[in-house]
């Protein structure tokens, strides 16, 4: 007998454009169905989004979902099981409207046929395909991070000729863009370019035949040098080599300080460039001659004035450091959610006005921007002052991680998760539309986990249980002046540090504006968690408070005995935001 689908029942009573499965609570009912799609979802013809991640049952999609959903423009299958067989059969045909396509996380070493895979198969299946019109014709992003794949065919560019973004992060691609780039043109409009934590040792000089190309990521590969023809790329604005080994050292220091335009210049220059560099250093040097001038006749206030204008932020270094916080991570979490960055800030002040609300909005909009609703990425934020170190980065089995969420009692993860789970279904229904707010919108990060990541303290208590929620135990309120910062991944280390240093320097411009808008203070405690702001690291001398710049201080990641594994910020971080902090190393 074939198992019940109430979901895709009232799906279709109500006639619902949005389908979001979630992979633990299906999962039994997909195995029971020989690991495929139920085949009521084909009775959806009006449905336009459909999701189903983190359900290791599911190997397949079944024949006909192309043909039976029509509307649908976004797709979402991350963190499965599937396969290139399973894959093509459901994808097979078209898809007309499909926008975003996101298959991240399913250890797929080839694709199908229908994405351009599976190449070779000889001349007169290649030219069929090559006859046949596009099967994703209004295909915009695929994400195929967390894969396991080697190389990517021409196919792609067929199947999908309007795609603008390209994520292939974590996988084991060793050339690019390799075969990816057919000999016709391709990829009009691609401007964004993913494929860092792969093995790639070789950049094309074909890169430059991406004409939209704006941002290409390449960090943590294995390349030695860079090709000329990068500079040929005429929309190039944000390009990150980082975490490669170039034979070029000149190169390697541009490319450490994120400094695009000055790699492009060098490349296109011969791996010359002297001329505009000589020129830089002669323009520094003259700015501090007429510095040094205006103090001489009396300016020093006005440079007093420019320089509290600046948003500052110094390094304390753990060398400098008599008690510095130490992150020790356990060897599970590589199955869950392997990647952590973490620092301590100090200097903050939420007291006045609405500042503490500012900082809610501002993580709020990170979680959905950069973080891309923390499927890429979650911040935390803890008042330090209530963290007893040293700190473990941990997974625990859901029935029997604890935790205090935030305005609610303690609680096991397993008994949190379907509290918000039903929280939401009432939310659907008072709401009428399948969209929820709030938490309930990343409960599906953690399908078919069999293991929950937990950041727990040295007393054993747990005080963040990402991508979910941080602990009330240290929650931070108007009266909270130093931070704890964590940022967790299963993407990449890298997206880690990226966000961490978007966070810091949103934290600076907060803190900037909250200093020069002159607010009462606010002894009102009762706002919820919030990402926290920088000020005055003396409040008592509220005479001199925006002279003071915010304190980073360096967080060591290690591992159970004691190897580093991240020191954050180390000297190449936060030169992604360079041009707009200053950052006193």
């Amino acid at each position: 007998m074939a198992a019940a689908w109430p979901e895709l029942e009232a799906a279709a009573r109500e006639r619902r454009r949005e389908l979001s499965l979630p992979g633990a609570a299906v999962s039994e009912r997909v195995a029971a169905g020989g690991g495929r799609l139920p085949a009521a979802l084909l009775g959806l013809p009006l449905l336009q989004s459909l999701e189903l991640s983190g359900c290791a049952a599911l190997r397949e999609l079944g024949p006909g979902l192309a043909a039976a959903l029509p509307a649908l423009h976004t797709l979402v299958l991350r963190c499965n099981a599937l396969g290139p067989a399973g894959l093509g059969e459901g994808l097979g045909g078209q898809l007309p409207a499909l926008r975003l396509l996101d298959l991240s996380g399913n250890g797929l070493e080839a694709l199908p046929a229908e994405l351009g895979g599976a190449e070779g198969r000889g001349e007169a299946e290649g030219e069929r395909r090559q006859q046949q019109p596009a099967a994703f014709p209004q295909l915009r992003s695929l994400n195929l991070s967390g894969n396991r794949l080697r190389e990517l065919g021409p196919g792609l560019a067929r199947a999908a000729p309007q795609l603008q973004a390209l994520l292939l992060s974590g996988n084991r691609l060793r050339a690019l863009p390799g075969r990816l780039l057919p000999p016709a043109a391709a990829f009009p409009l691609l401007s964004r370019l993913e494929a860092a934590d792969n093995e790639v040792e070789e950049l094309g000089a074909d890169i430059a035949a991406l004409p939209a190309l704006k941002s290409l990521d390449l960090a943590n590969n294995r390349l030695t040098e860079l090709p000329a023809a990068l500079a040929d790329c005429p929309r190039l604005k944000e390009a990150n080599f980082r975490g490669n080994q170039l034979r070029d050292k000149r190169l390697e220091k541009m490319v450490n300080g994120c400094q695009t335009k000055a790699i492009l210049e060098y490349l296109r220059a011969g791996g010359r460039g002297k001329g505009k560099a000589e020129n830089a250093r002669e323009e520094a040097r003259k700015k501090k001659r007429e510095k040094q001038q205006k103090k001489d006749g009396g300016e020093g206030e006005q440079d007093e004035l420019e320089a509290v204008s600046k948003l500052l932020v110094k390094v304390l270094h753990v060398s400098e450091n008599p008690t510095p916080l130490v992150v020790k991570v356990s060897p599970g979490v590589r199955d869950v959610r392997p990647f952590i960055v973490c620092c301590v800030l100090k200097g903050v002040n939420l007291n006045p006005g609405n500042a503490l609300k500012r900082f809610l909005t501002a993580q709020t909009k990170l979680h959905e921007d950069i973080c891309e609703k923390r499927t890429a990425a979650t911040i935390a934020t803890h008042d330090l002052q209530l963290i007893k170190g040293p700190l473990t980065y941990d997974v625990q089995p859901p029935g029997e991680l604890k935790i205090t969420p935030l305005g609610r009692k303690e609680i096991k993860a397993k008994d949190l998760l379907r509290q918000l789970q039903l929280e939401a279904e009432e939310q659907r229904k008072q709401k009428k539309r399948q969209n929820v707010s709030g938490l309930h919108k990343y409960l599906q990060l953690l399908d078919g986990k069999d293991n929950y990541p937990c950041l727990v303290d040295a007393e054993g208590v747990v005080i963040s249980f990402p991508p979910i929620t941080n602990s009330e135990k240290t929650k931070i309120r108007k009266t909270t002046r130093d931070l704890f910062l964590e940022v967790t991944s299963d993407t990449s280390l890298q997206i880690c540090k990226d966000v961490m240093d978007t966070l810091i320097l949103k934290i600076a411009e907060l803190n900037k504006f909250t200093l020069e808008n002159k607010e009462e203070d606010s002894g009102s405690d009762n706002e919820p968690d919030a990402l926290c702001g920088p000020v005055n690291v003396n409040p008592s001398q509220n005479t001199q408070q925006t002279s003071f710049p915010l304190v980073v201080e360096q967080v060591r990641v290690v591992d159970t005995d004691g190897n580093l594994k991240v020191l954050y910020p180390s000297k190449t971080d936060l030169t992604t935001v360079s041009s707009l902090l200053t950052v006193i190393r």
